[in-house]
């Protein structure tokens, strides 16, 4: 692993436009059009980036649409790092000479947030029914799927039990220019304000008080 960066030095770069740093990664989705045109793109950047390098990337082909996320995990420190943004411009040129283009509004991760008087208690039971195991970094707050493909869940410690209240909730991140965007749809559709903390989240509610947290890179670093 190279230096850690931060989300916003990450998005700084002028050649880092076709990504988005999201909950979980760096995650850019090319638009191919078709199955066999994504597989050249895959088959293009498992050529250029090789073996040897942990957790970096993955990469999800679907019939129109090629979706790659970048993170590096160390068990220290999960997120960006210098590594991640030399890989985000090189894929990006890969798609480019194959005529690619990407697609920020695709990009979106879904977290499960589970609030909890003694996070320890619930967390084996949660990783054995899901059969996930704890993050490196943070063992006592967060649980992910080994293969990377479930949404992640995270552990909040809450003082005392809150009456009328889920105790659980979605964690929907998005790019930064489109939460505004998603916040206005959820609302046009029934959903009320809880609280708004822009441009970071936004926690709204559906009309029978279940919970989410639209959220983004924005203002947290």
């Amino acid at each position: 692993m190279t230096e850690p960066i931060t989300m916003r030095v990450f998005h700084a770069d002028a050649e880092s436009q076709d990504w988005r740093v999201v909950g979980d990664g760096a995650t850019a989705v090319f638009r191919t059009g078709s199955f066999s045109a994504g597989a050249r793109l895959v088959e293009a950047i498992a050529a250029a980036v090789g073996d040897g390098v942990p957790h970096r990337p993955d990469v999800d082909l679907q019939r129109d649409t090629v979706t790659v996320r970048l993170l590096t995990v160390a068990d220290d420190y999960m997120g960006m790092t210098t590594d991640d943004l030399d890989l985000a411009k090189r894929i990006s040129a890969l798609a480019r000479e194959q005529g690619l283009a990407a697609d920020p509004g695709l990009v979106q991760t879904v977290q499960l947030t589970v609030d909890a008087l003694v996070s320890a208690d619930v967390m084996p039971f949660w990783a054995a029914v899901l059969g996930y195991e704890r993050r490196a970094d943070s063992p006592d707050e967060d649980l992910v799927d080994p293969r990377w493909r479930g949404p992640s869940i995270w552990f909040q410690d809450m003082d005392a039990p809150r009456p009328q209240r889920n105790r659980i909730h979605i964690d929907v991140w998005v790019a930064p220019e489109l939460a505004e965007a998603r916040v206005a749809a959820a609302l046009a559709a029934g959903g009320r304000m809880v609280r708004d903390a822009g441009p970071t989240y936004w926690t709204l509610a559906d009309t029978e008080g279940n919970e989410v947290d639209v959220t983004c890179a924005a203002g947290r670093d």
